[in-house]
């Protein structure tokens, strides 16, 4: 399998990569390591603090929001957490916590420190309520460890006049096997690579002529294709959801006649998903790799094992 960025990618979380001398079956493969397999820092613990205290002014608060704490917690578990793979380790890995109950596992090496304290808005405030964002999160150690800007708007919940909320978060690796917070990415997909070949030049004006754009506001029309074929990724891909402007039950399906055809490349593939931004899209697909060759390097070790 050889894989290739398309050029222009990433883009944000989002990447586009052509994989070439492959099947379907190895690129799913691949995907499912990248749902399941690869690791990423989640906040798996919460601890609330609990209580009624006086402000400087006197002002009583309790500590109370509008959510029971396991909804909370679970939204804090959702939330991504910058993610160093090669700077932590697993908590059972972590020699640390070795002789040590699990419910006293803990340190720098395998786990991340959140603090969040905050209160509702003042009793003569004019803001009848506060609402409490993932930015709130102060992390309690290297500040490359704080919650990304891009998911600092995160809601998390509300809190009234009167109310108040702290709590402890402990991130550490997992697993999207596991838990769905440990997943990297979303919408991972892929499908086979094609070339579009203009088979109908005149016939194909029935698409063209409706002058249509692509999200990146490239010109549906004859100068994305050299020698009557297309076979950027990227235009092939435009091309294809314009078509359905001229599919059947569009009235116009008989006119275009195929003018435009679609074919497959051998052994070739489009993969691509989002990120959710707690790793890089280039760092997770590099880690699915990896998880993959070490798969099969134990199994063959096994396979050499039985067959000595």
């Amino acid at each position: 399998m050889k894989a290739q960025i398309v050029e222009g990618w990433p883009k944000g979380n989002k990447i586009r990569i052509i994989l070439s001398e492959t099947n379907a079956a190895q690129v799913n493969s691949l995907r499912r390591a990248i749902l399941a397999d690869v690791p990423k820092m989640a906040i798996t613990k919460v601890r609330f603090e609990q209580g009624v205290t006086q402000d400087n002014q006197g002002e009583v608060i309790e500590s109370v929001n509008v959510l029971p704490d396991e909804v909370l917690a679970h939204r804090l578990a959702m939330v991504p957490v910058p993610t160093f793979l090669e700077e932590f380790q697993f908590p059972e890995d972590d020699p640390n916590n070795e002789n040590l109950p699990e419910d006293q596992w803990g340190s720098p090496l395998s786990q991340i420190i959140y603090h969040l304290s905050i209160r509702g808005p003042n009793s003569d405030s004019d803001e009848q309520f506060k609402t409490v964002y993932a930015g709130d999160l102060n992390v309690l150690g290297e500040t490359k460890l704080q919650i990304k800007e891009e998911h600092a708007r995160i809601p998390l919940t509300t809190l009234s006049s009167g109310q108040y909320l702290e709590l402890y978060a402990y991130a550490t690796l997992g697993r999207g096997r596991e838990h769905a917070k440990w997943c990297p990415a979303a919408a991972v997909t892929f499908q086979p690579r094609q070339k579009a070949v203009l088979s109908k030049p005149k016939k194909a004006n029935v698409l063209f002529d409706l002058d249509l754009t692509s999200k990146s506001g490239r010109a549906i029309n004859s100068k994305l294709f050299t020698k009557k074929e297309c076979s950027d990724v990227d235009s092939v891909l435009d091309l294809e959801r314009a078509m359905h402007q001229i599919g059947y039950g569009t009235g116009r399906d008989e006119a275009f006649d195929n003018a435009i055809v679609m074919e497959d490349l051998d052994g070739e593939y489009i993969f691509s998903f989002e990120s959710d931004g707690s790793l890089s899209p280039e760092e997770i697909f590099n880690a699915a790799c990896g998880e993959l060759v070490s798969r099969f390097e134990k199994i063959t070790g096994e396979i050499d094992v039985a067959l000595a």
